[in-house]
């Protein structure tokens, strides 16, 4: 994946897998603290995270610190084992769907 915005070899989610489970929609508010620090996706497990309204940024806690700036309609791909947390600005409302 290339954090400078470019769609260069993004990952995606693998065919067949099924939506097994969506969160509720999260604002800076309400997401839980575990997604403001590191964490991961479990493995054999895929995130989607998609963007309603205002923005989020994606940051990979072994990538370039700025991660990635998402915004309403936009979605990122989270891959299992991949350690990451989120950023939302304070208009941000977003959910995230989880595929095995």
């Amino acid at each position: 994946m290339d954090y400078n915005g470019a769609v260069t070899g993004r990952p995606s989610i693998p065919s067949g897998a099924t939506l097994r489970r969506t969160t509720d929609e999260l604002t800076a508010e309400t997401v839980p603290a575990g997604l403001l620090r590191g964490h991961r996706v479990a493995e054999g497990v895929w995130g989607l995270l998609r963007v309603r309204a205002g923005s989020v940024r994606f940051v990979l806690e072994d990538g370039p610190s700025e991660g990635v700036l998402l915004a309403a309609g936009d979605e990122q791909v989270i891959e299992p084992g991949l350690p990451h947390h989120v950023e939302p600005a304070p208009d941000a409302r977003f959910v995230v769907e989880f595929y095995r």
